[in-house]
């Protein structure tokens, strides 16, 4: 159980700016074969989606606190985060995997006013689908 509970915070974590490997915990969770992967899956997919989502909400109702010293995101980061979605829309959310570019994404579909509903279905795909394939090659290598 605590093993589950570990899993979840590491693809939450990492789903923000607070550095955490969500890949290397559900690989070795993978690798041990205590749980079944599905249920990995899930409990990975989740907790990185509802991470994000936290982003969203940030962007969504506490944008107006950008310039603060506490925000998670720079300037830097929301600009070309901004020049993404301003370019792909909401499909530039199947990047919200994506290292460095992911995070601050998710933040400006907040920003942005993205309808939730959508958000949630094409993160949860593109994050879902990340830790899908990691299992699979895990599985393949090993």
């Amino acid at each position: 159980m605590f093993a589950l509970v570990g899993l979840f915070l590491a693809a939450f974590a990492a789903a923000t700016l607070i550095p955490a490997q969500s890949e290397a915990v559900l690989v070795a969770m993978i690798l041990s074969a205590s749980h079944p992967i599905w249920l990995l899956l899930t409990i990975a997919t989740f907790g990185n989606v509802l991470g994000s989502a936290i982003n969203w909400a940030m962007g969504r109702f506490l944008i107006r606190f950008a310039d603060r010293r506490w925000f998670p995101f720079s300037q830097a980061q929301m600009g070309k985060a901004t020049g993404w979605y301003s370019r792909w829309g909401h499909w530039s959310l199947l990047a919200s995997w994506v290292p460095v570019i992911g995070d601050p994404l998710t933040l400006v579909a907040g920003v942005l006013r993205e309808p939730f509903w959508r958000f949630a279905l094409i993160v949860t795909l593109a994050k879902g689908g990340r830790y899908l394939v990691l299992a699979w090659v895990t599985l393949a290598l090993s």
